[in-house]
């Protein structure tokens, strides 16, 4: 594996800019989102980041990058993937692309679309055969194992070279079913609590349990700054209620992919949220998309969100006197345990009808090769799955000159120990993949939050949808 010196990706950069075959540089987000709105494509228009979001399935990708090759013979590699929530990954990852494939004679298309039409994207190209030959989810495609290649081989090269990824990697990406790793997912991002410290000063409140929130978010909503964890149809408030399930001790799945849901634990975690979304909330989050827990923290009235570091991060960029006010915690904890889901899993799959198979294995090998640098350049967002990968990232995170204190990150360091796959405590799956999609869980949480259903009424409700997910993937041979 080839690894670039940074400073010839620097130049690179340079002349990329200069002469215009990088994409222009997205806007930072304006409204913290994942941070707030993914940029897209400079020919693309900029849809609301949501998964609730009507996505365009025929419209095509601009590409960002073509690297073209040198006269020696024609190869090509086309790449897809989302428009990543802090911009200078992006910028970064165009310049890598270009100076790998002249490197390798290799033509380069780069694209990235926004996180929102991902799904329909991928539908569309496996229904045509036809598209990108490496493609990235934001989430593992459990349900896409039949339409990949297998990355066994691949995985088994990286083991080699970095030693053991964390164990998030073969929960989210490998089938023990099959027996087949269906995705590699070079990085993760860490799903931290942002808080307002001057706030919970005030009161003096603590965010690091889900009982300290609710106390603090109590005095809080009656100052006019209530909690902002959402409870609508979006993935977000998908990743919060599933670490309120895992605190309080319940999940779907056991660690064998047995249902369990429906046992006491899970009717103590529906009070408590409807505890919360009741006196520490406004009806508000009701109607949230996947940006709005942002745009509410950045506003100044919001005192807590669950979410990446990309949110704190534009507010830096954006309002640079609220930036040292905002803290960030790992993920609370409940009375049985503390874990929370990764805000981003980048799964990278090679579709079977791709015709550059080993090309593609070639192109993730040299990337990893040069992590170090993307890690810095997504600004901490861009946890390596494999550790080694980039060997100091956890001292890195400890000292950002850039941040008020600069030690701001440095809770960073601990997300391994408390970031787990959808699916926890068993591994991910085609049938936990399409719960989550569906927002059955989202709405468990909220018709109990609301009043619409008591706790035990829509605990039955879910556990009969989720039986119906899990027969259909079972009589397909997937779990």
């Amino acid at each position: 594996m080839r690894r670039l010196t940074r400073r010839g990706l620097l130049q690179w950069i340079a002349v990329s800019t200069a002469t215009g075959l990088l994409a222009a540089c997205r806007q930072q987000e304006a409204t913290p989102g994942g941070a707030t709105a993914p940029a897209t494509s400079p020919t693309t228009a900029a849809p609301t980041p949501t998964k609730a979001a009507t996505p365009s399935p025929a419209a095509a990708a601009s590409p960002t990058v073509v690297a073209s090759p040198t006269p020696a013979g024609p190869k090509e590699l086309k790449i897809l993937q989302w428009s990543h929530f802090v911009p200078d990954s992006d910028k970064w990852f165009d310049a890598f692309v270009q100076k790998w494939g002249q490197d390798n004679n290799v033509t380069v298309i780069s694209d990235h679309i926004n996180y929102a039409d991902i799904p329909a994207r991928a539908a569309a190209e496996v229904s045509a055969q036809s598209g990108h030959d490496l493609f990235a989810f934001g989430f593992p495609p459990a349900q896409y194992e039949p339409e990949v290649v297998p990355l066994n081989d691949l995985i088994a090269e990286f083991k080699k070279e970095y030693g053991d990824p964390y164990p998030l990697l073969e929960r989210s990406c490998y089938n023990p079913k099959t027996d087949t790793w269906f995705a590699f997912m070079d990085f993760w991002a860490a799903d931290p609590i942002n808080y307002r410290i001057d706030l919970f000063q005030q009161v003096g409140g603590n965010p690091d349990t889900w009982q300290g929130i609710l106390e603090a978010g109590r005095q809080l909503k009656q100052m006019g700054n209530p909690i902002g964890i959402g409870f609508s149809p979006e993935i977000d408030t998908g990743m919060a209620m599933r670490a309120i399930m895992w605190g309080f001790g319940t999940s779907i799945q056991d660690e064998n992919g047995k249902i369990v849901i429906n046992k006491p634990e899970t009717i103590e975690a529906l009070n408590y949220a409807r505890q919360l979304f009741q006196e520490a909330e406004t009806e508000e989050v009701l109607a949230w998309d996947a940006a709005s827990n942002n745009r509410f923290l950045a506003s100044g009235r919001g005192s807590l969100i669950l979410n990446a570091i990309s949110a704190s991060r534009t507010i830096e960029g954006t309002y640079p006197d609220l930036a040292p006010n905002i803290g960030l915690a790992k993920v609370a904890a409940g009375p049985v345990d503390r874990r929370g889901c990764a805000h981003w899993y980048n799964c990278f799959v090679i579709w079977k009808f791709s015709p550059n198979v080993d090309l593609a294995k070639q192109f993730l090998k040299d990337l990893v090769a040069n992590y170090r640098d993307k890690f810095l350049a997504s600004k901490f967002y861009d946890i390596p799955s494999f550790p080694k990968a980039v060997a100091d990232w956890q001292e890195l995170v400890k000292n950002d000159p850039n941040a008020k204190p600069t030690d701001k990150y440095a809770v960073l360091a601990t997300a391994p120990e408390w970031t787990v796959n959808v699916g926890w405590p068993g591994y991910m799956n085609a049938a936990e993949a399409e719960i989550f999609d569906l927002w059955i869980i989202n709405d468990m949480f909220t018709k109990v939050a609301t009043g619409q259903a008591e706790p035990q009424a829509a605990l039955n409700e879910a556990e009969q949808k989720i039986n119906d997910v899990f027969k259909k993937w079972r009589d397909r041979g997937l779990i």
